[in-house]
């Protein structure tokens, strides 16, 4: 009995449906979640799998105190408003420290941040990288910065098996997401660049320092507008 293997035309056919497949799907998704809470996310897997489990609650950024973005915004991405879903010079800044062995501060923006919480995996990697900057383009264009922001802060994990700023301030704070204050909403987002080896409650050291500064910001980013895609 002979074994019929396929043909590279066949195999090549196969490999274009694939990725048409996938495109197709992922723009579908992009559209969904334009309107939809988004249920569930990759990196939520490990929470759910290791006993820690999931908090979460979908909250509209209207329901949302404007503190908690404006900490984000001074937090991790303070051109959100007027980039197109990379800052460019961040990123530039950021592959010089690779290059020169130091410390590398994120240069991901948050429209990049949301769609790799929300499509993708932790972890880098060139394929990744672009399918992040893929995704980035859709959200950009079919979502615009509000929805972004809302996504964003209903997915950015918060704390261990804690996501969403309505999850962080009920976790932290034993109040709503709406009633948080610049101190809070600044301790949050100095938890954001890794959730589960820092708290919100009582911070130190760097933890402190940066929600300190964060909280210096938040007038500063109502005050020039760099919120005014939001509000």
């Amino acid at each position: 009995m002979k074994l019929a293997f396929p043909t590279v035309k066949t195999l090549w056919r196969w490999f274009i449906r694939i990725v048409v497949g996938y495109f197709g799907f992922s723009f579908i998704l992009v559209l969904a979640y334009a309107l939809l809470p988004v249920p569930f996310t990759l990196t939520m897997i490990p929470d759910a799998l290791n006993g820690n489990g999931i908090t979460k609650s979908w909250t509209p950024l209207s329901q949302i105190s404007p503190n908690m973005a404006r900490a984000a915004i001074a937090g991790e991405d303070e051109k959100f408003c007027s980039h197109h879903g990379f800052d460019w010079d961040a990123m530039q800044a950021a592959w010089r420290a690779d290059e020169n062995g130091h410390r590398i501060r994120g240069g991901s923006t948050i429209s990049q941040q949301t769609a790799k919480n929300v499509f993708l995996w932790q972890g880098g990697g060139l394929f990744r990288k672009g399918l992040e900057a893929y995704f980035t383009f859709l959200i950009e264009h079919i979502w615009g910065k509000r929805r972004i922001m809302e996504v964003y802060l209903n997915v950015a994990e918060t704390g261990i098996g804690t996501y969403g700023a309505q999850a962080g301030a009920e976790r932290y704070f034993g109040h709503s997401a709406a009633n948080l204050s610049p101190t809070e909403a600044a301790r949050i987002a100095a938890v954001l660049p890794l959730p589960k080896h820092r708290e919100a409650i009582d911070p130190t050291g760097f933890v402190r320092r940066h929600g300190n500064r964060i909280a210096g910001l938040i007038g500063v980013v109502r005050r020039d507008g760099l919120d005014r895609c939001l509000y």
